[in-house]
């Protein structure tokens, strides 16, 4: 069996290989060799050259339909047309788009996209790139909001509209933008080893004795966004599209590319739309050198995570005496972690902070089982929960915990009840339940540091934190500083975000009692053993 030491030293290890294999995957992903025979000129074989290097007159031309596939120009409208198109230049553009009875009655619309010659129509231009793209997709609308004693909603909506559109049902929804990308580097491939991520998006062409790639056309899938989408209703008769454009280097469009592919796979693998949004997030809104910051500080998460919980297992597995442990906020702890959990899964959040809460609200519970010495005993088909007996120091560590805890219920519960009935008076919610899990979770994000006060106390009172898991708590701290650089990443609610601040605070407090009470090598341990006990030899 490894020790635990060793199995941590493999833990690290295997982390180190991974971080080690993602950086030189990434490598490969934004660095292509070129043609070797470039030097040589044009006529160099095995070489695949830019057509976009002739500097060709280019024109831009954007058509909607209601078909995933036309073979010429019935049943398409001609939305945007950019006469003399330059590849350097970036634009923006508002549009306005007729909506097809089709369309309104659920159905879906597609943007087809050319760069062809300028003065010739796409569909005669043997040298024209095109791409499709959807224009609609389908979710489930967002519950509106009502107040809960007077009725009144948020938006003032039609009656009609809302009986036609169940909200356990998707609809139809209009992406509002469209983000256009051409690779505008003059770039010479090798032929015989072209990358398999931009191959399907190259057009070939033979020009003489040697290869032309036409202008590679790429759509930025990830920066269709949740909060851009509009509902599509049967009165809808035109909508705005916002059309963008800006050029790519090769590196960026494959590294793209693989992004989109793995949003997808996200969203194969069982993600929702808003999900799979929260990852595009990272991506669209933050700089590239801070998502290359922001994926280590998200892998070292998780190597502090995964330890952090198995040092704290390991701890309470351990343990055999709640001597200077607050039961109080073991419970208090417990409760906390669950309504969090349950807060994030009724706002819809994010994955990434959703199934790192639901893991320790499960550990969370059985530390209550093992704080309270609980054991199920079952009698055929019914359950018997008994509870064990204190000893005299845990005892004396009880009352310490019911004084703090007395003097803290004068000041936490006036305060979460009134925060509970300003919320229920002034705020608008989806449902009683979640009118009761966010005065919940408002309270616990609010005055939940409050609850760490007992345990503080009962250090106070022993005057020695060595019962407490140092190890573990290290490890949380570590996570709790990451979490305040995610705080500003990933999309969360505002509470949970002040949240991550609060516990900066709070461990810095653990600290300096850290410091006002060295360990005592005479004092009972978190395991019930002294430092100046010598182990006792198996006979």
């Amino acid at each position: 069996m490894l020790s635990r030491s060793s199995f941590t030293s493999l833990v690290v290890g295997v982390f180190a290989v991974y971080v080690a294999h993602t950086c030189w995957v990434m490598y490969g992903i934004v660095y292509t060799r070129p043609c070797p025979a470039a030097a040589a000129g044009e006529g160099a074989a095995g070489c695949v050259w830019p057509y976009l290097a002739r500097r060709p007159k280019l024109q831009l031309s954007v058509y909607t339909t209601t078909r995933s596939n036309i073979g010429a120009e019935s049943n398409i409208d001609l939305v945007l047309n950019v006469e003399d198109f330059d590849i350097e230049s970036k634009f923006e553009r508002t549009v306005n788009v007729s909506v097809p009875k089709k369309t309104r009655n659920n159905g879906t619309l597609y943007a087809y996209i050319f760069l062809h010659h300028a003065g010739i129509l796409p569909w005669h231009d043997g040298k024209q790139v095109h791409i499709v793209s959807p224009l609609t997709t389908y979710m489930v609308p967002k519950p509106e909001e009502i107040n809960l004693l007077t009725g009144e909603s948020a938006t003032q909506q039609i009656e009609a509209e809302k009986q036609t559109n169940t909200l356990d049902e998707p609809v139809s929804h209009w992406r509002s933008r469209l983000t256009l990308n051409i690779m505008a580097e003059d770039f010479v491939f090798d032929g015989s080893s072209l990358p398999a991520d931009v191959h399907r998006y190259m057009k070939m062409v033979q020009l003489g004795k040697t290869v032309h790639y036409l202008p590679i056309l790429f759509i930025d899938q990830l920066s269709n966004r949740v909060k851009d989408l509009m509902v599509i209703n049967r009165s809808t008769t035109e909508l705005p599209l916002t059309v963008l454009y800006d050029k790519i280097s090769l590196g960026k469009l494959r590294f793209w590319i693989h992004m989109q592919d793995a949003v997808y796979s996200l969203q194969q693998f069982g993600f929702s739309e808003k999900d799979a949004d929260e990852v595009k997030g990272i991506f669209v809104d933050t700089n590239l050198y801070f998502l290359a910051l922001t994926f280590f500080v998200a892998a070292f998460h998780l190597l502090f995570d995964f330890l952090a919980f198995k040092n704290d297992i390991s701890f309470w597995k351990k343990k055999r005496s709640m001597i200077g442990m607050s039961t109080k906020a073991v419970l208090w702890r417990c409760f906390s972690t669950v309504v969090i959990f349950l807060f994030l899964l009724d706002e819809q959040t994010s994955l990434l902070v959703l199934i790192p809460a639901g893991v320790g609200a499960v550990i969370e519970l059985w530390k209550v089982k093992k704080a309270l010495k609980m054991t199920i005993k079952w009698q055929g088909l019914r359950p018997r929960i008994q509870f064990g007996t204190y000893s005299d120091s845990e005892k004396k560590t009880e009352e310490y915990d019911t004084q703090a805890m007395k003097y803290l219920s004068y000041l936490l519960y006036p305060l979460c009840i009134g925060g509970a009935g300003y919320s229920l008076m002034n705020v608008k919610y989806k449902s009683w339940y979640s009118w009761l899990i966010n005065s919940f979770v408002n309270g616990v994000y609010a005055f939940g540091f409050l609850f760490m006060l007992p345990q503080l106390f009962v250090n106070y009172k022993m005057k020695s934190v060595a019962h407490l898991p140092w190890k573990a708590f290290t490890y949380k701290a570590f996570n709790t500083f990451i979490d305040d650089i995610f705080a500003f990443i990933i999309t969360m609610p505002t509470s949970h975000r002040l949240a991550c601040f609060r516990d900066d605070v709070v461990f810095l407090v653990y600290l300096y009692q850290r410091w006002l009470y060295p360990v005592d090598k005479s004092r009972v341990n978190e395991y019930g053993e002294s430092y100046e006990e010598k182990p006792k030899k198996k006979s």
